[in-house]
């Protein structure tokens, strides 16, 4: 079950992703990187398990212990 927690307004998932929103807006408008929104209304809302997932597919590099060094 999701609850408000759960869900970000397009500010809030800027914020949490360290993007402006006029760089989601345009994501979103362009279809760059998939990252996936819905739409309720007028408003895009943003689940936190998709921005958590977002973010892990575009980790770049390895530690020295995930590389097992």
């Amino acid at each position: 079950m999701q609850t408000s927690k759960d869900k970000y307004t397009r500010a809030e998932a800027a914020a949490y992703l360290g993007r402006s929103i006029h760089t989601l807006h345009d994501w979103a408008c362009t279809g760059r990187y998939g990252l996936r929104f819905y739409r309720v209304g007028r408003k895009c809302v943003y689940l936190k398990s998709d921005l958590d997932a977002f973010m892990a597919a575009r980790t770049a590099g390895t530690t020295r212990t995930e590389a097992g060094q």
